[in-house]
């Protein structure tokens, strides 16, 4: 897959655009990148047209300064969505890009036919989490992203698959590593002050499919399946942690194939 970059606001952004077909917008989680979705694409992109991109601060992508809420970020999205002119599109959304993607949902309704959670939650976080977030901020600044990137690639898996997917724990050190420290701290500071969206899940008349890992140590089920309605699927994929798309994924394209046939 070939990048392609695109200015949006005062910096580039990188992203993928594979195959033809009614538009897919995947993003990444924190510390990723859109090669997260390197095995999902071409699966997606036999009928559909797939758009995977580097959030701000994130794999190729630029970060603008004085930029940092989560709704800078779908503010982004949507830029890029722009520039494509590209004004319908079912978003899925891993761990942070679930928190985009509602705030895009909030925010600019219009653009969207349907969206996905996978492995995230509409909940903001705890004051527990807030606390974690700026340990976390300060610690990157002091030290450096690699300890703190190593330690939160393991948990990203289910305990049971860390030797199996020991190769993918690896991928993802190195793509967390391509993130930059101003990126980490700026994701950081968005998540740790994001407004609880379970609103948007109650009140949206779109399609919506909830996906959680059984086994994910970072957003468990319950936290992703917040709200119950007749438009919202809920999906639990066995034996996987956080990263589903590495972890089953013939599951997660399964599931979102299903999912895509029905909007």
């Amino acid at each position: 897959m070939d990048s392609k970059k695109v200015r949006a606001g005062s910096t580039e952004l990188s992203y993928y655009d594979e195959g033809k077909g009614n538009r897919i917008v995947l993003i990444h989680g924190f510390a990723g990148s859109k090669q997260y979705w390197g095995k999902i694409i071409p699966q997606l992109a036999d009928e559909h047209r797939v758009i995977a991109l580097d959030l701000p601060g994130h794999g190729a992508s630029g970060l603008e300064k004085d930029k940092n809420s989560i709704e800078d970020m779908a503010e982004t999205v949507k830029e890029l969505l722009d520039q494509l002119e590209l004004d319908q599109v079912t978003m899925f959304g891993h761990s942070l890009g679930g928190y985009i993607t509602l705030a895009f949902a909030e925010l600019y309704p219009q653009y969207l036919n349907g969206f996905s959670l996978v492995h995230s939650t509409a909940n903001q976080d705890s004051e527990e989490a807030k606390e974690a977030r700026e340990t976390n901020a300060k610690k990157i600044q002091e030290e450096g992203a690699g300890p703190f990137i190593e330690g939160l690639s393991r948990k990203l898996f289910s305990p049971d698959n860390t030797e199996v997917n020991a190769k993918e724990i690896e991928e993802t050190v190195k793509i967390g590593m391509t993130t930059k420290v101003e990126g980490l701290v700026s994701a950081l500071v968005a998540m740790k002050n994001r407004p609880d969206r379970n609103q948007v899940l109650v009140e949206t008349a779109l399609p919506v499919l909830l996906i959680a890992g059984e086994h994910d140590q970072i957003i468990p089920a319950e936290k992703t399946f917040t709200v119950t309605k007749s438009n919202i699927e809920k999906k639990t994929i066995k034996d996987a942690g956080h990263m589903s798309m590495y972890e089953q994924t013939e599951e997660l394209v399964t599931v979102m194939k299903d999912f895509l046939e029905k909007i």
